[in-house]
């Protein structure tokens, strides 16, 4: 996809006594990195000893740059979570680093959260009336200090009143010192799964981390799903939700998600191939070649090619190491922007009409510098294909786009993006289409960001730094129309 929609982060769990567990959190996350690239870190834990504590090694930056030798052996342990970050709520900063580690008359609790918690605020101010301190700016800490100051005789009860009172999106991992967990929302509206380790367990954000492990795929959790796993394996209990209602974020199989991982039972890659020829149908192009842009879209520009018999050609290459450093571009290079992220091959697009197949236009700002530099590099026509309904709502579950009024399509008709962006032509795949190629119902999938129609209460308004300090916290949770 074109570097202009961001989703909020990947969670990983690791349950193997005798293993290297931050060694094997280490690779899970690096198999992660796309769904999250400021921050990382590592919890671990020791069974059977209660008093050594949580250990929690985080900075700043990527996998790579992040751990090294020393940091993973010093963390030890039996069982670890990990997390990679894009923040969504609370700032880029040190203080909002994860897995969190919290203290409370339970004992010491780590967690890793992939979502958004919608009603963070109204939740914050009642644990602080109580006397509860915060160090940060998260949803993601006022989840974790919720459930370790919560009533109940078991971790899962404790889940169970949090699940209770916070409203939105959350995929958990958590830690205690002697059992892993991993935990899902009443809707699943973010991912995760359970695998089988070779003397242990995996849970993941994506089954692409299981892959990287060496992990057996044993099946998603379902929504409002607990599973505990400590020395007797796993346990499961779900703690919300009636056991049907799904809303799993339609944009993990049209972007998020990497085309390797399974989704709801199938491989992702051919999802994507299905909406490419389904464009084709709805939107056919009188064009030389198809292009995708890399790297979710080139999937879908192959199918787009097949059922159009237009020739698929890589008419961009991807600087896959571009923003994988702490070195920033002088100013002449960040002027560049895209170039500095793509580059095109003339010699493929000199005086062709390109089809260029992407998942999405969300801000509508990089799109216009890309079909720039495909007729600078040439092309005769460009045709811009959208393998998703146009984005015109805001997301509030852990997407990075969540004010209206910086949508494009919330504001411009098709023709008129067209325009803005400077293509010959522009077609979005409808939400009938999209829906129908991953095989799944649309009332099991959320796609209120194309749609307005959200699974669960909203708020009025959305300010990412509303818990930091000095941020407002004026939202109020209001319900609007629903999926279902």
């Amino acid at each position: 996809m074109i570097p202009s929609l961001r989703e909020r982060c990947g969670v990983l769990g690791v349950f193997a006594p005798g293993g290297d567990v931050a060694r094997l959190a280490f690779f899970g996350l690096h198999s992660l990195q796309h769904r999250g690239q400021e921050s990382a870190g590592i919890a671990t834990a020791e069974a059977g000893a209660p008093d050594a504590g949580v250990r929690r090694f985080a900075r700043m930056g990527l996998v790579t740059q992040i751990f090294d030798e020393g940091s993973l052996r010093a963390l030890g342990g039996t069982h670890a979570i990990g997390h990679t970050r894009y923040s969504t709520t609370g700032a880029s900063a040190e203080a909002n680093m994860q897995p969190l580690v919290v203290g409370g008359p339970h004992g010491d609790l780590a967690l890793a959260h992939n979502g958004n918690v919608v009603n963070a605020d109204l939740l914050r101010a009642n644990l602080e009336e109580r006397g509860v301190a915060f160090s940060g700016g998260t949803d993601s800490e006022v989840l974790a200090r919720l459930i370790a100051h919560a009533p109940g005789e078991t971790w899962e009860d404790r889940f169970a009143y949090a699940m209770r009172r916070a409203d939105g999106a959350y995929s958990l991992t958590l830690l205690t010192g002697d059992a892993l967990f991993g935990l899902r929302d009443p809707l699943g509206i973010r991912p995760l799964c359970l695998g089988r380790l070779e003397g242990g367990w995996v849970l993941a954000s994506e089954t692409c981390a299981l892959d990287t492990l060496g992990a057996e795929f044993v099946r998603e959790l379902g929504p409002g799903e607990v599973v505990r796993i400590d020395a007797g394996g796993p346990r499961s209990r779900r703690l919300g939700g009636d056991g049907e209602a799904s809303a799993l974020c339609l944009l993990e199989h049209i972007y998020f998600a990497r085309p390797d991982s399974r989704l709801q039972g199938e491989l992702l890659y051919p999802v994507r191939m299905r909406m490419g020829a389904r464009l084709a149908r709805e939107h056919p192009a009188d064009a030389d070649v198809v292009i995708g842009i890399p790297d979710s879209a080139l999937a879908a520009a192959v199918g787009y090619a097949a059922e159009s018999g237009i020739p698929y050609v890589e008419g961009l290459v991807k600087n896959r190491y571009v923003g994988r450093t702490f070195i920033q571009p002088d100013q002449r290079l960040r002027d560049r922007g895209v170039e500095l992220k793509f580059n095109p091959l003339p010699e493929l697009l000199a005086d062709r009409r390109v089809v260029v197949v992407d998942d999405t236009i969300v801000r509508g700002t990089t799109t216009p510098r890309v079909v720039a530099m495909l007729r600078k590099a040439g092309a005769r026509e460009v045709h811009m294909r959208i393998t998703s309904p146009p984005i015109s709502h805001p997301c509030f579950y852990g997407v990075d786009m969540a004010t209206r009024g910086e949508l494009i399509a919330a504001h411009m008709g098709v023709e008129a993006i067209r325009e803005h962006i400077g293509a010959d032509s522009l077609g979005y795949l409808s939400l009938e289409d999209t829906v129908a190629a991953t095989g799944q119902e649309r009332g099991d999938l959320c796609a209120a960001c194309f749609s307005g129609e959200y699974p669960s209460a909203v708020p009025l308004q959305f300010d990412k730094f509303a818990l930091d300090a000095g941020g407002s916290r004026d939202r109020h949770a209001v319900p609007l129309r629903a999926v279902r």
